[in-house]
């Protein structure tokens, strides 16, 4: 369970402050073959994590997480968090999301899924775009 442990805080360090990591470093962390699944996205392998990385971190002005459960077991977690972002475009440009991500490694990660709320996502578009979502929202729902 140490060498679990040890694992998890290795985890929790990459992701603690998101945008001043190294997405090379994500080799350190997962799997060549990792699935990674989220509610907009599923990845396979390394080399795409990799790329969603470092898209993402070219795309948010800062983002970091902050741990606040865990469930550990015998080379699998549950780690409950808020995201903190901030994307210049956006029309609320700053955000916090909750989230739960799920794992499961061996010697490193080969399974992620990431549960959230999408609507709390920073993501670029126009404050008019905005407008018309949350316009057109109650209309299509009665």
């Amino acid at each position: 369970m140490n060498s679990d442990r040890a694992f998890i805080d290795r985890f929790k360090a990459y992701y603690r402050e998101l945008h001043d990591s190294d997405p090379s470093q994500l080799q350190a962390l997962y799997a060549g073959s990792v699935v990674y699944r989220a509610p907009s996205r599923q990845l396979r392998g390394l080399v795409e994590l990799e790329d969603y990385h470092a898209l993402l971190l070219e795309d948010f002005e800062c983002c970091r997480f902050e741990f606040l459960d865990e469930i550990i077991g015998e080379n699998t977690a549950y780690l409950k968090w808020i995201m903190h972002a901030g994307h210049p475009r956006a029309s609320d440009p700053r955000r916090s999301v909750r989230g739960v991500s799920h794992l499961k490694w061996s010697e490193r990660i080969h399974f992620q899924e990431d549960f959230y709320d999408t609507e709390r996502v920073p993501r670029e578009q126009a404050p008019l775009v905005d407008n018309v979502r949350r316009w057109l929202r109650p209309r299509l729902a009665g």
